[in-house]
């Protein structure tokens, strides 16, 4: 079939095989090209590995420092008459390329919060890798089941203490508009923080710990943004931001628990970039086509692989720069004084007139397009291609 966008609001609902592979193939291409330590990681677990930062950091663990990856994601298979997800495809792509390398590679689709996937998990790492040596973290979920009492949580993205109204872009209508959020109640923040919070993250160290295959000295770490002053409403000071200062909790409580082990966990804080999740979130767009267009002007623009490329150097170190509150920071280059006061100015000029003049929303459109394989130069868009691929 000839495979064409279908994009509907903020999301787009089919996929395109060699453009996904096209994408895997460009930033394994990249990591190949940097020089990396010989003293990486050997086994490694990436929960959430088939899109974004999780995808991202698969490919540098196996192609940068030659791990053995094993992968968890929930994605959908194609059909002959349908497309599958996105992250299936980047799967397939993912597996090919570390077979013709020599890597192993094993990844297991399903429900990543249940017990029954870590105890799969677990199996698999007693059979092909003895123990891991580096978690990631890198889930993300609009709805969570809770693995003892099967209750469904929903997080919501709402302000916290007070309604916020705010600029805002709707991709979908081309339109820069005004919008007002209520704030949450107490369940809507306990629910967030239960489906984005630390506690499935440390529910995994519990689980491969008291399994034996954690390898001493094992390092984890989960992805978050933190963001300024601007995206703080929605995010940093909504309930996504009460699901976040979660994961220090879990930072504390994974650390003291597995201390015999000598695990250190870190919160790792990388920039703002177009994601699935991000498109969702309100206010993001606008800023996110913002910060490209000053980002790109000032040399400092990276994207997924560059941004874990550059953790993972940072991840590995014996001792790592943390901030005040112990995490891992890559986000500087968009958060510092100077960069966000760029941003700020645009944010107070910007209108519905302006918009594409200010911004470069070509570029986020392009990232966008990116994320499910389309828009790629040497992708040949109007080919009759298979949906089908396997792992």
């Amino acid at each position: 079939m000839v495979i064409q966008p279908k994009i509907r609001g903020f999301i787009c609902t089919n996929a395109h095989p060699a453009g996904c592979a096209h994408n895997v193939s460009t930033q394994i291409d990249y990591v190949k090209a940097q020089s990396h330590s010989d003293e990486g990681p050997k086994n490694v677990l990436v929960l959430g590995c088939s899109t974004g930062y999780g995808l991202a950091s698969r490919i540098v663990s196996a192609f940068g420092y030659g791990a053995k990856t094993l992968g968890v994601c929930f994605e959908k298979a194609p059909t002959e008459k349908k497309t599958g997800t996105a992250g299936w495809y980047n799967t397939a792509a993912f597996h090919q390329q570390a077979e013709g390398a020599g890597l192993y590679h094993k990844t297991l689709n399903g429900d990543a919060f249940s017990k029954e996937m870590k105890a799969e998990v677990i199996e698999a790492i007693k059979q092909d890798l003895g123990q891991v040596d580096l978690v990631i973290y890198s889930l993300a979920s609009p709805r969570r089941t809770d693995p003892e009492t099967g209750e469904v949580y929903k997080s919501v993205l709402k302000p916290v203490g007070q309604s916020y109204t705010t600029k805002t872009y709707d991709t979908d209508k081309d339109l820069v508009h005004e919008v007002s959020l209520e704030p949450a109640s107490e369940e809507d923040i306990q629910n967030t923080v239960k489906v984005m919070g630390g506690e499935d993250w440390e529910l995994w160290l519990d689980a491969l710990a008291e399994a034996g295959v954690l390898a001493q000295n094992c390092k984890t770490t989960a992805y978050t943004y933190i963001g300024k002053e601007l995206t703080w409403p929605i995010y940093g000071h909504a309930t996504i931001g009460k699901a976040k200062e979660d994961l220090d909790r879990a930072v504390k409580a994974i650390e003291s628990k597995q201390a015999s082990l000598n695990v250190k966990a870190y919160v790792s804080s990388l920039k703002a970039l177009v994601t699935q999740a991000s498109s969702a979130i309100p206010v993001m767009p606008l800023y996110i086509s913002l910060i490209y267009k000053v980002m790109k002007q000032e040399g400092t623009h990276e994207g997924c692989i560059e941004q874990i490329d550059g953790l993972f150097r940072l991840l590995l170190q014996d001792a790592p720069e943390v901030d005040e509150a112990n995490r891992l920071r890559m986000d500087g280059k968009e958060t510092n004084d100077a960069t966000q006061a760029k941003i700020k100015e645009l944010w107070q000029q910007v209108t519905q007139d302006n918009f594409h003049q200010l911004s470069d929303y070509a570029g986020y459109h392009q990232e966008f397009l990116h994320l499910f394989g389309f828009g790629f130069d040497g992708v040949d868009y109007e080919a009759d291609v298979s949906p089908l691929a396997d792992w």
